[in-house]
């Protein structure tokens, strides 16, 4: 018998130690190659661990809430073999790539084709089109047995967040072969299932309901306390008249999507301009230690996104002076969707200097965020909205229709006064109502 040891693996070039959250796997347990072993979190991302080998754990080097540093060895598995192999790090399983499957070679048997290209079909199911996070264990089993991905949705995990572990699809399958008409996993706390969610929900008083907080909403509750406690608030708005950008992303939006295959939104014209004032205004991207003032060279903006759990995640562009608008919309894409699908790389939540967040996505016309600590400004965009607005003409004023947005910026008291604070807000307003309607995209 030789013995493995598992590493933490790497998870981001500045991300350099992570919570060890959940031990899936008990000491004596049997591990199948790349089936999950346990669960770690930095910040805000979750991921799991799966074994680069197959054996049995015999030896776990931390305890729950334990916190390691990339590299550490974590446990010992028992392999095949002789002697001590040396480790390899394994991948954390947030960012999942699905690998290509290569058309076998087909037999000239009646039949045969029909069969391979229906099984190629299973094979290549998009799992990227789901919200939900399957580990590669999970998938390849659904993939293997043909389970289709509506299917796989529907299913009510035991794991962290309600993710189907491979217990739940084994139990699942095991019910669909014995004719059961229910289509879930055993819910935690069933005879069949000894796990427990990570969201237990209990009836008081025969009416209410008392649901645990999951991880990520008590980190975001510590956090937007933090936040308040540390900073003093004050809140600048400004109505912005973008009827020059409605009218020039309606005009180019068709051509960019076919161009580019990705949708045109708002929000990465929102971090353009958002990162040309903070050149004009340096002093809005800095961050305070102490008695010191620390000014960043790099903008990296923000942006904050709602995930279907309720959850909120901040996605950092890094660079975002240097992108163009294309460039901004795929980062824009594809941290979007990687965030709802909990598939962000620990890296890509960190190191932001400046946040953006949308009310308008949700109906809002206004509003007073929070800062995201240790930066010092947030900005809210509302909706548009077709308002009544006076406008300055050689021939004098007159009322139009005019696409309207109020911006808000939280800023911290102190060190950013309301002359910087509202020079600045209004400096994106003005950025906004002087787009040029004729610019390509």
């Amino acid at each position: 018998m030789a013995e493995y040891q598992l590493t933490l693996p790497k998870m981001g070039e500045s991300v350099a130690e992570a919570t060890l959250i959940k031990w899936v796997k008990n000491i004596g347990d049997k591990i199948q190659a790349d089936e999950i072993i346990l669960e770690i979190a930095t910040d805000k991302v979750d991921s799991e661990v799966p074994s680069p080998v197959a054996g049995k754990l015999i030896k776990v080097l931390f305890n729950e809430n334990d916190v390691v540093q990339v590299g550490e060895v974590i446990a010992l598995i028992e392999t095949e073999g002789g002697g001590t192999i040396s480790p390899v790090p394994p991948v954390a399983t947030a960012p999942e790539v699905i690998p290509e499957v290569a058309t076998p070679i087909i037999a000239d048997i009646p039949g045969i084709k029909e069969l391979v290209a229906e099984t190629i079909v299973a094979v290549e199911a998009d799992f990227n089109q789901s919200d939900k996070f399957y580990s590669p264990l999970v998938k390849s089993i659904a993939t293997a047995e043909g389970i289709p991905l509506s299917e796989l949705d529907q299913l009510v995990g035991s794991g962290a967040d309600g993710r189907v572990t491979k217990q739940d699809l084994v139990d699942y399958m095991a019910n669909k072969g014995a004719g059961s008409s229910k289509s879930q996993a055993p819910k935690s706390g069933s005879a069949e299932s000894p796990k427990t969610t990570s969201k237990p929900i209990q009836v008081f008083s025969g009416s209410d309901e008392i649901i645990e907080m999951d991880r990520m909403r008590k980190l975001i509750a510590e956090h937007m306390v933090m936040s308040k406690q540390t900073s003093p608030h004050v809140t600048s708005f400004v109505e912005a008249d973008v009827t020059n950008v409605v009218r020039w992303r309606d005009r180019v939006k068709s051509t960019f999507e076919k161009r580019e295959n990705e949708k045109l939104t708002f929000t990465p014209i929102f971090i353009e301009v958002v990162a040309k004032a903070i050149k004009d205004f340096p002093m809005i991207n800095i961050s305070v230690s102490g008695q010191q003032i620390i000014v960043k060279k790099n903008i990296n903006i923000g942006m904050a996104t709602a995930l279907p759990s309720g959850n909120l995640i901040v996605p950092v562009i890094k660079r975002a002076d240097l992108l163009n608008m294309v460039g901004l919309s795929k980062s824009v894409n594809d941290l979007a969707n990687r965030a709802r699908q909990n598939k962000l790389q620990p890296d890509e939540v960190r190191d932001g200097t400046f946040t953006l967040t949308n009310l308008g996505s949700f109906g809002n016309i206004m509003g007073t965020p929070i800062i995201n600590q240790p930066q010092v400004a947030i900005l809210a965009v509302g909706a548009i909205k077709k308002k009544p607005a006076v406008l300055e003409t050689p021939d004098g004023d007159v009322i139009a229709i005019r696409h309207m947005m109020f911006l808000s910026l939280s800023y911290d008291h102190r060190v950013v006064d309301g002359g910087l604070g509202g020079s600045f807000v209004r400096r994106v307003a003005d950025y906004l109502e002087a787009w040029d309607v004729n610019r390509e995209a």
